[in-house]
């Protein structure tokens, strides 16, 4: 048997094995099933579950203070032309009076135009 298995997509680990119809990883637990592909941009969520994409407008959730700053992002500011990146804060943005940041999605909503 000269099979060779593919890495774990999640930790790239070489020490997969096939146990029935799934791969499964020992080091980091994932399983996934052989020969479908995962998807390389990861599914972010705003605070109630909706689907968010590059150039999508939100708004914010919740009174935010800008870090190293005395400024505050308030309830209910609009921010256009997101763009989601990989890390802690998801969403970088350009927030009116403020200027460019990066915001968690879990204290944005989408806003459907």
């Amino acid at each position: 048997m000269t099979e060779t298995l593919p890495p774990c997509p999640a930790c790239s680990s070489t020490y997969t094995y096939q146990m029935d119809a799934l791969l499964v990883c020992p080091e980091c637990g994932h399983e996934w099933q052989a020969g479908t592909t995962e998807d390389s941009e990861p599914e972010i969520r705003d605070s109630v579950g909706n689907i968010l994409r590059d150039g999508d407008t939100v708004t914010v959730i919740k009174d935010l203070k800008v870090k190293g700053s005395s400024s505050t992002v308030k309830v209910g500011t609009k921010v256009r032309g997101i763009r989601l990146v990989e890390g802690d804060h998801d969403i970088d943005c350009k927030i009116p009076g403020i200027g460019q940041m990066g915001l968690k999605s879990q204290f944005v909503k989408k806003v459907s135009e």
